[in-house]
């Protein structure tokens, strides 16, 4: 058996940074799917079959057969595995049969089984800068064959008539075979590297920190995610300070991506405007009437200063970039931003500012696929801090609205991100991996997708 080598993936580099945001590792399971499932779509064995006994340009017919024929061809196997720092071997199982009428006169059958191998090696194509496969050195390895060639033929002749016709048909037959299994194969890169969006905030490219690594076990392939604003701004991964890694434990042969916090949080970044929000409704959930009468029994100076309750209008503003972190099993997502509430003021007069109050809160995230994208919902975890800016009413202590604050949250806000989120985030698009097969867990600093097929 010969090998498959990945070598050479030094395309998609970027600029953006040196560490990467999102890692992957290629498991045999899918690796075996996909050049399976290239064989079988391209359907290259039969074809070549059917082109068997017809002249080809530059190709001499063989002396001593006519009427060649190729039938019966079998369904391949492919066995694959991995080469420590060097890539894949592989070999390919099949058999057919070849007929045609022999020197000798009569009808010819030659029943073979046979093993094709190939070098197949990861370039990087120039025009597109995606990965490529090229295969390298075919070769045929006959397993066994079986002819109805008269028993009374010496030995010699037959072997010699059989091992010339075999070298010359399964070659030019099986190689080509190789070369279209592949071309299915580099199609499956072609939208590696293309921008997705995020809803109309922007887009999300995955390109290639560094050449592939190969192992005993995987290839594990490095992205540095570029997260792009519509109006064309980059926005940088943070630097994470902590490594993340995969953790122990999954199958053999098996695949798993890994996505970073501070990726997550360059993606939620994309979405820090839809994050501030104005409220004007009055009943929110099961929350008491957003009243000053309501608000009053928080801080009493509100009905002194209107003693007929008027409805509340509250303006949040997220005012620094959301920040997700991730600890095993527990990720959150930290806003800060400012808490201003109104006393609104009929015949369309601009509503009065009760106060402002700059705050801390974190929001509990569970992760989902859904159609191949991300999908994240939150619910409130807890408010961490509360501080009066100003206030049109005088100074009161701010601690007594926690309570209040903490409900409002929870019932008013927390749904305006959740409405946010389902936008979804896209997930690398190659080799068709279905994403939404696979089992999510959280570890640290990272989210990780245990990868499943069909």
């Amino acid at each position: 058996m010969l090998r498959i080598l990945f070598l050479a993936l030094c395309g998609l580099l970027t600029h953006t940074r040196a560490d990467p945001g999102a890692l992957l590792r290629l498991g045999l399971d899918i690796m075996n799917r996909e050049v399976q499932s290239a064989m079988d779509e391209s359907h290259i064995l039969e074809e070549m079959a059917a082109e068997a006994g017809k002249n080809r340009p530059g190709v001499k017919p063989i002396k001593g057969i006519t009427n060649l024929r190729v039938k019966d061809v079998q369904l391949p196997g492919i066995t694959l595995n991995f080469i420590p720092g060097a890539g894949i071997f592989q070999c390919v199982s099949t058999g057919m049969t070849i007929t045609g009428k022999s020197f000798m006169g009569g009808n010819m059958e030659i029943i073979v089984a046979l093993n094709i191998t190939a070098t197949n090696r990861l370039l990087q194509d120039e025009e597109t800068g995606l990965p490529r496969f090229k295969s390298e050195g075919c070769e045929i390895i006959l397993v066994s064959v079986k002819t109805n060639l008269p028993s009374n033929m010496l030995p010699k002749v037959v072997n010699k008539f059989l091992d010339s016709t075999l070298h010359k048909v399964l070659p030019s037959l099986m190689c080509p075979a190789i070369d279209a299994v592949l071309v299915y194969v580099n199609r499956k890169w072609a939208n590696l590297n293309a921008p997705m969006p995020v809803g109309q905030m922007g887009t999300v490219k995955y390109v290639l920190t560094s050449i592939p690594t190969t192992t005993a076990s995987y290839i594990q392939v490095d992205f540095s995610p570029m997260v792009q604003q519509q109006e064309g701004n980059i926005i940088q991964l943070a630097d994470a300070g902590e490594a993340f890694e995969f953790p122990e434990g999954y199958a053999e042969r098996s695949s798993q991506l890994l996505l970073s916090a501070t990726f997550l949080t360059a993606e939620l970044a994309l979405l820090r405007k839809s994050f501030d929000v104005n409220v004007h409704d009055v009943k929110i959930g099961q929350l008491p009437p957003q009243t000053t009468k309501t608000l009053a029994g928080f801080i009493p100076k509100v009905s002194k200063a209107y003693p007929k309750s008027k409805p509340l209008v509250t303006q949040i503003r997220i005012n620094k970039p959301p920040k997700v972190t991730m600890r095993t099993g527990n990720s959150l997502l930290h806003l800060h931003g400012t808490l201003e509430m109104f006393a609104a003021r009929r015949r369309g007069k601009a509503p009065v500012s009760l106060f402002l109050l700059e705050s801390h809160f974190n929001l509990k995230i569970q992760y989902s696929v859904h159609e191949n994208r991300l999908q994240m919902v939150t619910s409130l975890d807890r408010l961490l801090s509360l501080s009066q800016e100003s206030s049109s009413i005088g100074a009161f202590n701010e601690k007594k609205l926690t309570g209040f604050i903490t409900g409002y949250l929870q019932e008013a806000y927390v749904p305006v991100i959740n409405d946010a989120l389902q936008v979804g985030f896209p997930l690398p698009d190659f080799l068709d991996i279905d994403y939404d097969l696979a089992e999510l867990g959280i570890v640290e600093n990272a989210l990780v997708l245990d990868l499943k097929l069909n």
